[in-house]
């Protein structure tokens, strides 16, 4: 295997690696370019006492940490205040922070190993907790609970003690434990029931069918839309947002399917003018046995490339609309 090879193999760890650093998926894949450039230029001076793997990883865990002396960690509208009420007086006013960004499970290795062993680390509710946590607090959790790295590499590569790396792993453990789910709310319903739900919850969305989506929703569900910082809590607010806002008639929206942070997710795409449908949000779900308990819908068209996917979709036997709102 030649080096362009052996460092290609990684490319979907390192992303992974430095976007639970960041909470940015561009950040991390400017990071991952950066790692490249760095370890080309220095190939020559590695001594092999580690793992071309392990190496890359130092590297990349170094790029992040200097990137975030520069920049500001990144949110999600909950953290910022108190959920909304009134789906008429939501803030559209741009805040002068940086939004968490979903992770395209496309981008990880083919390896299924590698799929399932980071799929709880790169949850959304997880990496929105990271970012909580000072930079060097977040490289010493990442790299001694999901890499499983010794205390002592972990202090080489920080500069650092053993007894200093232990200390800002506790510290990081208490801070995630108050801020992160408990693990036993990342259970999904199982087969057959989650596939049922899933189509039940687009078919809902795309006919904007509020009894079905009623049912859909946990009592205690979210409703978050970044950059919009206004976010809803509580299945009767949350329903009243879509009430006020999602368009009533059917070929209005196309859901497509997609998964990120190991969870499944939506492209949402609404028809214009031109008939045409356009890329409007992603949207990332949080499944329980009890249904959807949370929507993350990221407003932004400029992710849908990243899944895979265009910006806009042929009309699809359907004539030009003169009003449609561009609704949620």
């Amino acid at each position: 295997m030649n080096l362009e090879d052996e460092f290609a193999q990684y490319r979907g760890e390192l992303l992974a690696h430095c976007y639970r650093m960041s909470g940015s998926l561009h950040d991390a894949e400017d990071a991952v370019q950066e790692t490249y450039l760095r370890a080309w230029r220095a190939f020559a001076e590695f001594e092999h006492r580690s793992s071309v793997r392990t190496w890359l990883y130092r590297i990349a865990t170094r790029v992040c940490l200097n990137a975030l002396q520069h920049s500001s960690r990144r949110m999600v509208p909950s953290a910022l205040g108190a959920p909304g009420t009134d789906p008429d007086d939501l803030e559209t006013q741009a805040l002068e922070t940086g939004w968490l960004e979903p992770f395209p499970d496309l981008l990880l290795s083919a390896d299924p190993a590698l799929v399932v062993g980071t799929r709880q680390s790169l949850r959304l509710a997880m990496v929105a907790a990271l970012q909580h946590l000072p930079p060097r607090q977040r490289a010493v959790l990442i790299l001694r609970d999901v890499l499983a790295w010794q205390a002592s590499e972990v202090a080489g590569l920080l500069d650092t003690t053993t007894a200093a790396v232990n200390s800002a792993l506790q510290r990081a453990r208490a801070e995630l434990a108050r801020l992160a789910p408990a693990e036993d709310q990342f259970s999904e319903p199982g087969e057959p029931a989650r596939r049922a739900l899933l189509d039940q919850y687009a078919k809902a969305f795309e006919t904007a069918d509020l009894a079905a989506l009623e049912g859909l929703l946990t009592e205690d569900t979210r409703w978050e839309m970044p950059p919009i910082p206004t976010w809803f809590r509580g299945r009767a607010d949350v329903l009243r947002l879509l009430r006020a806002k999602l368009t009533p008639g059917e070929g209005l929206r196309v859901m497509v399917e997609t998964t990120a942070n190991g969870q499944p997710a939506f492209a949402k795409y609404t028809r214009g003018r031109d008939g045409v449908f356009h890329a409007h949000s992603i949207q990332v779900l949080t499944l329980t046995g009890a249904g959807v308990s949370s929507v993350l819908a990221f407003h932004r068209a400029d992710l849908f490339s990243s899944f895979g996917l265009p910006i806009d979709r042929p009309p699809e036997s359907a004539a030009p609309l003169e009003h449609v709102q561009a609704g949620l």
